[in-house]
């Protein structure tokens, strides 16, 4: 695993290598520098030790995506966050890292948070993470449908772990608990309005481990995205990566329509592989779980609906969520058939994406799955 071990400079030095970075990264589209790799980190680590004026911080954060980042300056900021989290090892070989996006859905009524006691019950220990409230987006979140679901989502990490090996087989931990440092940003990250590399790298904070081995999973929308979470898996010492091209960015691609996903097994070179849902007899008319007419949403007509109560939203996935579990049909059935075969196939837990969805629906047939959300 490959982590940071810097320490934060002195205040009138901080200050110093601020002024020195922003003056080289904030020149414009054409005479705009790059940072070293143990630049960026430093720099990071000191808006998460709260020692960078608040100015200075959004301008780092603003400048560093107005000029796009690098890959050393995605490392950098990433090392800073791995050196502040709050991590833990679970009593297990194997973990999944389910990592989906932190500010959440908008468009659709996330299936994902479910995925994990689906997992776990075809005996996957996996861990899911995010938060409350983020932008741009600022959607319906996975610690919003499991606590709909009545689900503690403010475990601290090492119970969490627990839940892993003693418990139901999966966890979900908030990034309020593992890194609090990290999660003190939101509010920068309000005001600055637009998207920045946290909200790239945030998802690989890696706050649960196995005992031999911990694989990353997470969803994609724009193309150049695949080699960027590729390369920080790597760097966050992941042994394996699995890349969706997802609905919404999320881990679970379209029901209707053929896809793609890019994975990477034993730290070595990512590959992409073409999907499609009718390959595992998904038929679906929706692409994803549609929104009910009775969520408040905006009104329908040109452009995507937008879900405007977050709480509705997350109750009536909740809803779908455990129905699905218990074996009901539907899209969230399918939205959790469909990912958790990637899952078991990229894991070498099935031959193909055939037997893994068939591994699946028996167990969502059977209702055990509903059993572990406790």
């Amino acid at each position: 695993m490959i982590m940071s071990t810097a320490t934060l400079p002195s205040p009138d030095e901080l200050d110093a290598m601020m002024a020195s970075i922003i003056q080289r990264i904030a020149t414009g589209p054409d005479l705009s520098k790059d940072i070293a790799e143990d630049e960026a980190c430093l720099g990071m680590l000191g808006l998460l030790e709260d020692a960078v004026d608040p100015v200075r911080a959004a301008i780092f954060l603003i400048a560093l995506r107005m000029k796009r980042e690098t890959r050393e300056e995605n490392r950098g900021v990433l090392s800073a966050i791995l050196e502040t989290t709050d991590r833990a090892a679970a009593e297990v070989d194997e973990v999944l890292d389910l990592a989906d996006p932190n500010d959440g859905y908008t468009r659709t009524l996330p299936a994902s948070p479910f995925l994990p006691a689906l997992l776990a019950e075809a005996g996957v220990a996996t861990v899911s993470h995010g938060l409350d409230r983020v932008g741009p987006k600022y959607g319906i979140t996975h610690r919003h449908v499991l606590a709909a679901a009545g689900v503690d989502v403010d475990l601290d990490t090492r119970a969490a772990a627990r839940r892993l090996s003693d418990g139901p087989g999966w966890a979900y931990v908030d990034q309020a608990n593992f890194a609090p440092k990290l999660h003190n940003l939101i509010e920068l990250r309000r005001k600055m309005i637009k998207r920045s590399v946290i909200t790239t790298v945030e998802v690989l904070a890696k706050p649960i481990t196995g005992r031999q081995k911990t694989h990353f999973v997470t969803g994609y929308v724009h193309k150049p995205y695949p080699p960027v979470y590729a390369d920080l898996a790597r760097h966050a010492g992941f042994d394996s990566a699995l890349l969706v091209r997802g609905v919404e960015g999320g881990v679970i691609p379209s029901l209707r329509q053929a896809g793609k996903y890019f994975a990477y097994h034993d730290g070595g070179e990512e590959t992409s592989h073409d999907i499609d849902p009718a390959s595992i007899g998904i038929a679906s008319e929706h692409r994803c779980v549609p929104v009910p007419e009775d969520i408040p949403q905006t009104p329908k007509g040109e452009g995507a609906v937008t879900i405007t109560d977050t709480a509705a939203g997350a109750q009536r996935a909740a809803e779908l969520g455990l129905a699905a579990l218990r074996g009901e049909k539907g899209a969230t059935y399918d939205s959790l058939v469909y990912s958790g075969a990637l899952i078991l196939h990229h894991l070498g837990r099935a031959d193909s994406l055939a037997d893994a969805a068939a591994q699946l629906r028996a167990i969502l047939d059977s209702g055990r799955a509903a059993e572990r959300v406790v």
